[in-house]
């Protein structure tokens, strides 16, 4: 049987970085698009604030399997009992807000068990996974040697 690769610490923390600078970005397109508007609603300023730091993470682990940094650093967010599957969205959103609450202490747990599951990830069911395309196991090449 082949062990599952999980990742470890660094590679969240990784996504995690590049993801605080996509959403820094995103604010700042937002904030240039409503500066061609003369009077724009606070409630609308409200709005894409909210969809861009809150739901971001949420919206696109439940749609996608994970944000933008995880996808660039080849991990996904999936339900433990089935890692075929993205959490949905309300497991999603859950999942956010005990990683914003708990911060960095989330992660403590992911050394002492075999998944690498963080505190946010037990509250939630879900197990943050390689992409089988990017697994990090030794793959045979053409010739059939593994690498």
């Amino acid at each position: 049987m082949v062990e599952k690769n999980y990742p470890g610490v660094s590679d969240r923390v990784k996504a995690v970085v590049t993801d605080s600078f996509i959403i820094i970005f995103f604010l700042f397109v937002v904030s240039y698009i409503f500066s061609y508007f003369e009077n724009v609603p606070t409630i609308i300023r409200i709005i894409a604030f909210v969809f861009v730091v809150i739901l971001y993470d949420p919206f696109m682990t439940s749609v996608f399997g994970g944000t933008i940094g995880h996808m660039m650093f080849g991990i996904r967010v999936k339900r433990e009992n089935n890692q075929t599957k993205n959490i949905l969205f309300p497991f999603a959103i859950i999942r956010f807000i005990a990683k914003a609450i708990l911060g960095w202490v989330s992660l403590l747990s992911v050394h002492g068990n075999e998944k690498r599951k963080a505190i946010h990830d037990y509250i939630v069911g879900s197990v943050v996974v390689y992409k089988k395309s990017d697994q990090r196991e030794s793959k045979p090449d053409e010739s059939g040697i593994s690498k």
